[in-house]
């Protein structure tokens, strides 16, 4: 028999810290894990098996699904939005073909064991487009189906996945003589900007706010690259942690949506300046946009619609904006750079 676990493509990065940390706590399943590097041994002590690789490598997901049975996927495996501006083939390549081949995976599993495999999509706010600061002013809290005009090779490809996700769970192979689809039951979440006191930023465009905070704490001037009344939505990392987690757990009967919008506060850059400034008053931050990045960030909504994710399945952020750095960011972050 093969053992029940729940996956986690991208292990190392952002999320997947406080995900493995927050699931293992829970002690639901046990978890294997995909990544190109070595988790943490912090980390790695956690997890049922860690396989290094790429999700891009059919062997890799061959083996697992003759290894094990696996009920939950959380597929944070992603190229970034600045890099992927960078190697937009290369993003694509791994965001969408990655996403597809485990689509893919999680439909052979479902088949096989007679169950659909929850699928966890991290989705972003780069999803939308909008086409000037006018609009975006008049635009409010934008709602999942509005404004869906990426202008990054990231957000063409986060939106793309969304309807793949949504094809597997409800069309696959629509022509087959036997329904094939409802093997994956897709759950995705737009993701605002995110802020963890655990990690080093690694490439996000809305990493102008993390970028701060861990400037600040090593004692190192920053030049934030983005206008000081930019304004888009964010969350601290553990909200975001609850949030995957609790969709997961969601009754499918209640959920109207396969993708959901979700938030907690969307402070302005200069917002953000302040607060860091009162938890480490000597730091150096300053403005410098980069007009092409900035460009990028003026096309996203600067707040949206989260009622959706409220009412099906109880999305309820622990940290407001002051609560967010005072009692989270700040002290967490500062015992990081003390150890």
């Amino acid at each position: 028999m093969r053992k029940h676990v729940t996956l986690i493509t991208g292990a190392g990065g952002e999320i997947g810290h406080g995900l493995i940390e927050r699931l293992t706590a829970d002690g639901d399943s046990a978890i294997i894990t995909i990544d190109l590097q070595p988790l943490e041994q912090r980390l790695a002590s956690r997890v049922e098996k860690e396989y290094q690789g790429s999700i891009l490598e059919t062997h890799l997901l061959e083996r697992i699904l003759s290894e094990y049975e696996v009920e939950r996927i959380y597929h944070l495996a992603a190229i970034l939005s600045t890099r992927a501006e960078f190697t937009p083939v290369t993003g694509h390549q791994v965001n969408v073909e990655g996403t597809l081949k485990l689509l893919d995976f999680a439909q052979a599993q479902g088949e096989s064991h007679g169950r659909a495999v929850v699928f966890l999509y991290p989705s972003s706010i780069a999803a939308y487009g909008l086409p000037d600061l006018e609009t975006k002013a008049a635009a409010g809290a934008v709602r999942e189906y509005e404004w869906n005009h990426p202008t990054t090779m990231y957000g063409c490809n986060k939106l793309y996945c969304e309807h793949l996700g949504r094809y597997f769970a409800r069309h696959y192979k629509q022509l087959a003589a036997e329904s094939l689809s409802g093997k994956v039951d897709f759950r995705a979440i737009r993701f605002p900007g995110l802020i963890s006191a655990v990690t080093v930023p690694s490439g996000g465009t809305s990493d102008f706010a993390p970028e701060m905070v861990h400037a600040a704490a090593r004692g190192e001037s920053n030049a934030c690259f983005v206008r000081p009344d930019t304004r888009i939505p964010f969350m601290v990392m553990p909200d975001a942690v609850d949030a995957l987690v609790g969709l997961a757990k969601a009754e499918s009967s209640m959920l109207g949506r396969s993708v959901y919008n979700i938030t907690a506060f969307n402070p302005s850059a200069e917002e953000i300046r302040s607060l860091v400034l009162e938890g480490f008053p000597d730091a150096d931050i300053t403005f410098d946009p980069d007009l092409k990045r900035q460009a990028i960030v003026d096309s996203w909504p600067s707040d949206v619609d989260d009622s959706a994710a409220r009412s099906d399945w109880g999305l309820a952020p622990r940290y407001d904006l002051e609560g967010g750095f005072a009692d989270y960011l700040i002290p967490r972050i500062r015992d990081l750079y003390r150890t």
